[in-house]
């Protein structure tokens, strides 16, 4: 047919141009691929990995009442013979000195002054009276807790370590506190039995220093589990989105230049009707956008392990984006008088609409990225391209990827009359 030969003519013509090549296929992968050399500490499934936390203890319970039964009473393989050694044999335990590197200093003002001079992030000061107050039902415990300002992870960490540890202690004062009370004799057997019940229900009968902390990252909204992939992913699609549009403007550019060079003219000439020369032209349009858009999805999920979604939300968001892409740039070299002006469109109206199209992935985690930003990205066709891709990424509903992409449709119907009936008219 007439028709595919001429689009398969553009279409070949498109794929042997290097500028054409480079932006279609190098550009958007080179720059993911920088983002991934620059994040390469995440390549091949790599970890978060906290830093040790350095942190210092000042012990000035000397005079502290012992525990009754001693180290032998303590669950696990802590050693302490007071509640303010307890709290530092949980701190130097085994199972946080991966997280944990702890010194100990004699005085309260020792420690404070190494956090300040930034030799160590955190000081915990254990009051000279902390065993005698946590002994008294009728009295709090307190410990003294010294941070650097500047600093927020490390602190927390360290906060969220004491505050667990201190809470279960809290319960054990608790239940012997009811106990007490409950027990009209007093008979402090029955008391003891029932704090090794509470022991046992709350599992604190094991190591009190194990599984204080439990560091994961949170569950992912999205397929791609691997971390690069996390990153990489929206940026890889906004750069393909981005450079769809640049193809599709560009590959209906043909139609100015074979003007120009006369060779629209001999075609119209010949025996082919001048409605399929133009409908191949505007063929080539959209094949050439898919080829791109197929290469670019394939060799990202090769490269970088992005996973785009279920086959379906993709497929609708590749037919979406080509559609409106492919018309867009009819329409826009429908207005255009000769490819002279193309480069102006290229450096102004694509870039434009194309950087406010991308405001989501650029401030992807801030909260005007799902407020007003989406808002501001939906006036513009690519908007509604990266809104689709998000959604299929984030294995959203199939309806709402099916009422973006019917949206993407709609600006390709518009563009698509509009660009058809003005080269109509002009070539009449």
């Amino acid at each position: 047919m007439k028709l595919l030969d001429i689009a398969f003519k553009d279409m070949t013509r498109s794929f042997r141009s290097a500028n054409a090549l480079m932006f279609m296929f190098v550009i958007p992968l080179l720059v993911s691929g920088m983002f991934a050399f620059m994040f390469g500490n995440l390549v091949h499934g790599g970890k978060f990995n906290l830093p040790r936390i350095r942190l210092v203890v000042a012990n000035i319970d000397h005079n502290a009442p012992r525990l009754q039964g001693g180290s032998n009473n303590i669950p696990g393989s802590l050693h302490a013979n007071s509640l303010a050694e307890l709290v530092v044999a949980v701190l130097q335990s085994e199972d946080m000195t991966d997280l944990l590197e702890v010194s100990l200093v004699p005085d309260a003002d020792t420690a404070r002054a190494k956090v300040d001079n930034r030799q160590a992030q955190v000081a915990v000061i254990i009051p000279a009276d902390f065993s005698r107050q946590f002994a008294d039902l009728n009295r709090q415990a307190e410990l003294e807790f010294y941070q650097d300002p500047t600093l927020t992870i490390g602190p927390e960490v360290i906060r969220s370590i004491l505050s667990q540890f201190m809470d279960s202690l809290a319960g054990v004062k608790i239940a012997a506190d009811l106990a007490i009370d409950a027990s009209l004799d007093q008979d402090y057997s029955l008391v003891g039995q029932v704090i090794q019940r509470y022991l046992e229900i709350t599992q604190l009968g094991e190591d009190p220093g194990k599984d204080l902390l439990d560091i994961h990252a949170p569950p992912s909204t999205q397929a791609n589990d691997n971390p690069l992939a996390r990153i990489i992913a929206p940026i890889m699609g906004g750069m393909m989105i981005f450079y769809a549009f640049y193809t599709g403007t560009a590959s209906a550019e043909s139609i100015l230049t074979e003007e120009e060079e006369r060779t629209l003219q001999r075609l119209f000439t010949t025996p082919t009707p001048q409605s399929t020369i133009l409908s191949g032209k505007l063929l080539a349009v959209f094949l050439t956008v898919i080829v791109q858009m197929s290469v670019l999805l394939a060799a990202s999920h090769l490269l970088f392990g992005i996973f785009w979604g279920q086959l379906v939300p993709v497929g609708l968001v590749v037919i979406g984006t080509v559609c409106s892409s492919s018309s867009m740039g009819i329409f826009i070299n429908s207005l255009l008088r000769d490819s002279k002006q193309g480069g102006v469109v290229f450096g102004g109206v694509l870039t434009l609409t194309g950087m406010i199209g991308m405001v989501r992935i650029f401030a992807m985690g801030a909260p005007f990225a799902s407020g007003l930003g989406e808002m501001v990205s939906l006036i513009v066709p690519q908007g509604w391209a990266v809104r689709g891709l998000l959604q299929a990424m984030s294995a959203e509903p199939p309806g709402n990827v099916l009422l973006t992409a019917l949206v993407m449709l709609v600006w390709s119907l518009v563009f698509f009359i509009s660009g058809v009936q003005r080269f109509n008219r002009r070539y009449a």
